[in-house]
């Protein structure tokens, strides 16, 4: 049995207001909102979300998504929680506005993403595919598509899927089959079939538009003949009332490790109408545009599935009682065995991690609006946050799965669920391998590693900031994880410019991409012990180095008093720097070898 979901109100309010050095929510909005606002809307969010979504994860676990007569049915009160969900506001809540959104800025819809995937994975990825068509739809359609179609997925009456992958063109996209024939009356028809389809059928909105590549007759081969189409599963007639199914078949779902669920759906398109988003052969161009939302949002997706992993540890080890625990009075529970708390705050140390870079990256694409100069620093950041959250989180739930013993093995206490879960999101909208490939080609080779450069500068400048603390005439605990915080931070940076200056500077196309994931990792894993520097020198600022009692036993209570949030921040600070930045230091001496042979 799962353990009662609580929202990481208090880290978020941290994060918006403090750890960055100002009130990022202000600075996103022009002063329309505060970091306490920011707080207030992840709050109610995650009160929404402990008590519609999460007693539904593991109903949706247990019942599935089913295909009954070729209508995919969804598990028992699926369809009452989306309506809530809409009625509530949070679909039109992170909309952009000029799609008729309200516009969060994306450091607030950073924590929406956790919260909604913690609460509830496979009834998140229902708006996560609908929040990044909207974003392609607001880029590239017409005004007649935006009125029929992407206003309806604003307010959530409609939902909207991500359709590329056919049996024989997976990562290839350049193999896409599936086509689109001019109709007199400026449609299509399309023909093919689209397999792996997150939420591509169910039954608790009344329509669904799926955004379809593929080729028109007589495009060029491979990408640059794919073009981009809306193809609703009901058709609209022009009044904007609901007409003809489509023709569009829900041929299967799949059967999966987890997420049941999500229905992953097979589609049959048979001659079905669809309609021209953007010009010809510009369906790939548009269709990054909501896979690289897809991708942010699935790095909220792991810290929500890894922070719901270690809340259910931490729970049960608290309670659970077995054998003498050395150094404590009898009857301690596990949570205090040195190894068990070992797991424990590697758990949250690496949730932290990851909730912190998520916030940074959803406001450097806020801040790259204004400022041109950091959207290449922010496309960075897209493979990273999606490359390194993903595989981390998947390691945080065998964790939690470790934390339970024998019965983490056991379905009934709801561990493996959430390792089950986790497991797919390295996998799906692009492979660890594949954000590898487009970091080091598209974004650290082909500038010879002048963004990374950039992020690295910015890491100095945070590692001079704590050196200074840790030299402080104060001195104390605080004191004392700063310095630490900055030595290690140092060497770390140090190790990744030699890694990229090696990556830059292989004469072999194969060598980079032989250790192109090793290098994804390194700048993933360096980006969280930055965080944690963030954090520390936002601790101290706010309290001063001598004030603070670093008390490890501090980080696993779950007490809202500012003394003890600050020390938990400080202990999972020096424990990150400890046992998970020294892996930078081995990736470097992996990303050199090259490819071995």
């Amino acid at each position: 049995m799962a353990s009662a979901y609580q929202p990481p109100v208090d880290d978020y309010a941290f994060l918006y207001g403090e750890a960055f050095g100002l009130d990022i929510v202000a600075r996103a909005t022009g002063g329309e909102l505060t970091a306490e606002d920011g707080a207030d809307v992840i709050a109610g969010a995650g009160e929404f979300a402990a008590s519609v979504l999460a007693p539904l994860q593991e109903v949706g676990d247990r019942e599935g998504a089913r295909l009954v007569d070729g209508e995919v049915r969804m598990p028992d009160g699926f369809a009452e929680a989306y309506r809530a969900f809409v009625e509530a506001g949070w679909v039109t809540a992170e909309a952009p506005v000029s799609a008729g959104g309200d516009g969060l800025p994306g450091s607030v819809r950073a924590g929406l993403g956790e919260i909604w995937n913690a609460s509830n994975a496979a009834f998140a990825l229902c708006w996560l595919l609908t929040a990044g068509q909207i974003h392609a739809l607001d880029a590239a359609a017409s005004d007649e598509i935006r009125q029929t179609y992407l206003s309806k997925l604003v307010s959530g009456r409609w939902t909207g899927t991500m359709n590329l992958t056919e049996p024989a063109a997976g990562t290839d996209l350049g193999a896409i089959r599936t086509l689109a024939t001019p109709r007199p009356d400026g449609s299509y028809g399309i023909r093919g079939q689209k397999i792996f389809i997150t939420w591509g059928d169910h039954d608790i909105a009344e329509n669904i538009v799926h955004l379809v590549l593929a080729r028109t007759p007589g495009a060029p081969e491979g990408a640059k003949g794919l073009s981009l189409f809306v193809a609703p599963r009901v058709l609209v007639n022009p009044d904007g009332s609901l007409g003809a199914r489509n023709a569009v078949e829900t041929v299967a779902i799949e059967h999966k490790l987890g997420i049941h669920g999500s229905p992953t759906c097979v589609l049959s398109y048979e001659d079905a109408t669809g309609y021209l988003v953007g010009q010809l052969g510009g369906g790939l161009a548009g269709m990054f545009v909501m896979m690289n939302a897809a991708r942010i949002g699935m790095g909220f997706q792991a810290t929500g599935i890894a922070d719901r992993a270690y809340q259910q540890a931490a729970a049960y080890a608290a309670e659970r009682i077995q054998g003498a625990v050395v150094g404590r009075d009898a009857g301690a529970p596990i949570a205090e065995h040195p190894d068990v708390r070992r797991l424990l705050l590697s758990m949250r140390s690496e949730v932290f991690a990851m909730r912190a870079l998520g916030v940074y990256v959803g406001d450097l694409f806020d801040r790259a609006e204004q400022d041109a100069g950091l959207t290449r620093l922010a496309e960075l950041f897209v493979p990273i946050l999606k490359g390194w959250a993903t595989e981390d989180a998947v390691t945080v739930a065998s964790e939690g799965i470790q934390v339970h013993g024998g019965m983490g093995f056991i379905e009934e206490t709801g561990a493996a669920q959430h390792y089950r879960d986790a497991r797919i999101m390295p996998i799906y909208e692009g492979t660890t391998g594949i954000q590898a490939n487009d970091l080091i080609g598209r974004k650290v080779i082909r500038d010879g590693g002048v963004t990374a450069e950039t992020l690295f500068r910015q890491i100095d400048e945070t590692v001079a900031v704590l050196a200074g603390l840790g030299g402080g005439a104060a001195g104390g605990a605080g004191a004392a994880v700063a310095a630490r915080t900055a030595d290690r931070l140092e060497r770390a940076v140090a190790a990744a410019r030699r890694a990229t200056a090696d990556l830059v500077g292989f004469g072999s196309p194969r060598d980079a991409h032989a250790v192109a994931v090793p290098y994804l990792m390194l700048l993933g894993v360096l980006a969280g012990g930055w965080m944690h520097a963030l954090a520390v020198t936002a601790v101290l600022a706010h309290d001063g180095a001598a004030a603070l009692a670093h008390d490890g036993a501090a980080v696993l209570a779950h007490d809202g008093a500012a003394g003890a949030a600050d020390a938990a921040r400080l202990t999972l600070a020096d424990f990150y720097g400890a046992h998970h930045l020294p892996r930078v230091h081995a990736l470097a001496e992996t990303v050199a070898s090259g490819e071995t042979a």
